[in-house]
C-alpha cells in the first residue's frame, strides 16, 4: 500500500483496510491539533489509488471494514469518489461497511443528491470533528464553522441515509468557559441527532497554538473533576433518538459508554460517583490522544 505521512483513522476503524486517498487535512488550522501538520494537503493519483486496492483484493483477504484515509477524503471530487467505491465493490465484496472523515466544507460542497449517490455506492459512515457547540469556542480554536453550520451540514449528511459519528473535545474550552462548551454541545448533539457520539479529553500537545497559549497563561486547562462535570453536563443536556455517546476514548480519565436515551440516568449516577471519589480514575500517565 502507498502510504504517505502519518495515517490516522477513528478507533472503531482499528481492524480496517486502510485505504489512502488524501493527504493531510483540507482545513488543517485547528489550534489544539497537530496531526497534519507535517502534510500538504492533496489528492492522490488514481493510478496510485486503485493500485492499493488491487493490493488489498491480494493481501487484505479477512478484513471487513475499509476505512478511506486520510483527513476529509469526502472533499474528492464526485466523480472521482464514486469511481473508487465502485472498485471497492468490485474487487472487495467482502467489505460490508466503508467509512470516511468529513467537515462542514466537504458535506457543503455535495449535493443532497450526491451524497445519496454516495451512500448507494457503498458509503457507509462518515466521521465528522464537532468538537464544541459553543461560538465563543469554535471561533477561537480556529474550526471554521459556527454551530449552525455543523448544525446544518450534520443534519444533511444524515438524510443522506450515511451513519454519522461525531467527535467533542472535553476540555477545549478552558476553564472559564467549561459549562458553557458543555451545554451549548449538548444543544448541537442534540439537533443533529447522529448515530455516535465519540468525547475524548483534551491533551494539549506542544508545537499546535493551543498550547503555546497555555503556556502564555491564556489557556487553562480543566482539571480532572472539571472535566468529569463538564462530561457531566454534556451528556445532560443531549438528547438522542438512539444513539450512543462514547468516551472511553485511551485520554479519558473515566471510561463510559451509554446507549441514550436509556443509559443517560445511569451514565450520569456514574460520573457523580466518580466525582465524590467512589471510582477510580485514569492516572495521567496512562492516557493518550
Amino acid at each position: 500500500m502507498d502510504y504517505q505521512g502519518n495515517i490516522f483513522r477513528p478507533p472503531s476503524e482499528a481492524k480496517s483496510i486502510l485505504l489512502q486517498v488524501t493527504t493531510g487535512c483540507s482545513h488543517n488550522k485547528c489550534t489544539f491539533c497537530d496531526m497534519y501538520k507535517g502534510s500538504r494537503f492533496s489528492i492522490k493519483s488514481d493510478e496510485t489509488i486503485m493500485a492499493d486496492i488491487d493490493f488489498a483484493e491480494q493481501n487484505c483477504k479477512w478484513q471487513e471494514r475499509l476505512f478511506i484515509c486520510d483527513g476529509d477524503a469526502l472533499i474528492v471530487p464526485q466523480k472521482r469518489l464514486l469511481n473508487i467505491l465502485g472498485k471497492i465493490r468490485q474487487k472487495l465484496p467482502r467489505v460490508n461497511r466503508i467509512g470516511i472523515y468529513a467537515n462542514t466544507k466537504s458535506i457543503a460542497m455535495k449535493s443532497e443528491q450526491e451524497l445519496q449517490e454516495l451512500h448507494q455506492a457503498g458509503l457507509d459512515i462518515a466521521y465528522m470533528g464537532v468538537e464544541s457547540g459553543d461560538d465563543v469556542t469554535l471561533e477561537r480554536i480556529r474550526k471554521g464553522s459556527d454551530s449552525k453550520r455543523l448544525i446544518e451540514m450534520g443534519q444533511k449528511l444524515t438524510a443522506s441515509g450515511m451513519t454519522l459519528s461525531l467527535t467533542v473535545l472535553i476540555g477545549v474550552a478552558g476553564r472559564e468557559r467549561s459549562q458553557i462548551h458543555a451545554r451549548e454541545t449538548g444543544r448541537v448533539l442534540t439537533a443533529i441527532d447522529p448515530k455516535y457520539v465519540g468525547g475524548l479529553s483534551l491533551m494539549l500537545n506542544p508545537g499546535t497554538p493551543l498550547y503555546e497559549e497555555y503556556e502564555r497563561g491564556e489557556f487553562q486547562l480543566p482539571d480532572t473533576l472539571e472535566m468529569l462535570a463538564e462530561l457531566q453536563t454534556m451528556i445532560e443536556h443531549t438528547e438522542l433518538t438512539d444513539g450512543y455517546f462514547h468516551a472511553n476514548h485511551a485520554s479519558n480519565y473515566l471510561p463510559v459508554k451509554a446507549r441514550l436515551p436509556e443509559q443517560k440516568a445511569e451514565t450520569i449516577r456514574l460520573i457523580d460517583r466518580a466525582l465524590n471519589g467512589e471510582i477510580s480514575l485514569k492516572p495521567d500517565y496512562l492516557r493518550a490522544f
